[in-house]
Parts: C-alpha cells; structure tokens; sequence
C-alpha cells in the first residue's frame, strides 16, 4: 500500500498567520493527506533577510501548529547548516523517505513564477510534485523555459500526486485570505493590535520576544 503523500508547506513565516495555516488546513484536507509540514526557511536565499531569527519563526510556526494534529511543525530548514536552497530541502525529504513515496511541494503563484530563478530549479521534478496554489480565475503567463518543462508535467488529476513519487505539477485555486505577514508587521510597529489575524499564542510570543518594533504601551 502506498503511503500518504508528505506534503510540504514552506516559507519564511515572519511571522506565520492565519492566511497560512488556512491553507495549509485546506490543502490537507482536499489532498486527504493526515498532515502537512509546515517548513520555516533557515537563511532565505531568495529574499531579504527576515525580521525574526530562524529559531524565533521556527517556535511561532511551533506554537501555531500546537493544537492541530493535521499540522506539523518541520526544523529541517532551520537547523540545517547550509542555506536553504528549495533542491537542498527536498534531497533531505527524500533521503528520509525513501524513493517510492510521494512528496509534494506546495508553493504560491508568485515563486512559481519565478522558478526559472531557484537554485537547481529542473531537478525538483525528480524530486517531488508541485502544486502551485493559484488565485481564483488567474492564469499564469509561464516564460518560453518554464513552459517547455512544465508543461508536459501539468495534470489536473490530484490523484496523480498519490500514485507517482514526483514529476507532476497540479495547479490547485483557493480564495486566499486578505492577511499578509507584512500587514502585520506594519501594524505591530506601528503600535496597532494585530489579534485576530495570527493565532494568540503567536502574539503573545511576539511581544515576550519584542519582535517587530513591538513596545509596550
């Protein structure tokens, strides 16, 4: 009998929200999966540095995640000793996992896109599926070099991503939630309450840690 897919949910989480683990929740749940990993990145590549350290982002994901059982907390990224390049990540999932177990790496339309620019990007395929979570109506506009390698991939059977270890690209909609990490960090900077878009426990964690210009008032 195959064995469930390990989904994998990635991003900075600086700090995570309600509008991931909404996703996360969702995604679980259409791909009837027993969990997601939620993976907080180590040292980003492709971004400017976050605001909170590895450690402080990987224990709000950590807090957030503590009372559902359907989503997990992963420190793969964030105690590893090398930065966190996506192929790096995937080669560790797959070393543990074994070669015949799906993975599926879920990632928005906006770094889909840009994938062409990811450190080893073809060698993904090989290592897990994609599912691209999409905005309702939206189609992407795929460069001349992405679309010769994805295309072929693209199916619109889920199914697909439990029967095969890799190599298929599943482009999935959701309604996402009007909630950004930087909307928070706006507001908490600005001595606003961000209670509400982020789980409580994650706001109590920010303002023991001081984190994002947070001052007591």
């Amino acid at each position: 009998m195959t064995k469930a897919p390990v989904v994998i949910f990635g991003g900075t989480f600086d700090p995570i929200h309600i509008g991931h683990l909404r996703t996360a929740i969702e995604l679980g749940d259409w791909l009837q999966v027993p969990e997601v990993r939620l993976v907080p990145s180590g040292d980003p590549v492709h971004r400017v540095g976050t605001q909170a350290s590895a450690q402080q982002r990987l224990a709000m994901v950590s807090l957030a995640t503590e009372y559902d059982d359907c989503l997990v907390a992963d420190d793969i990224e964030v105690n590893s000793e090398s930065a966190s390049y996506t192929v790096v990540t995937l080669e560790k999932i797959r070393q543990k996992v074994g070669p015949s177990r799906p993975v599926v790496l879920v990632m928005g339309m906006d770094a889909f896109m840009h994938l062409t620019s990811w450190h080893r990007w073809q060698e993904l395929f090989g290592l897990a599926h994609l599912l691209v979570v999409a905005r309702p109506g939206y189609s992407p506009e795929m460069n001349s070099e992405l679309k010769e390698e994805v295309g072929p991939r693209v199916t619109e059977f889920k199914d697909e991503l439990k029967l095969t270890p890799s190599g298929s690209v599943v482009f999935h909609q959701l309604t996402p939630l009007g909630v950004s990490a930087t909307q928070i960090r706006s507001l908490i900077v600005k001595g606003q309450n961000p209670r509400f878009l982020l789980p409580e426990s994650v706001w109590e964690f920010i303002k023991l840690e001081k984190l994002y210009g947070f001052k007591e008032g």
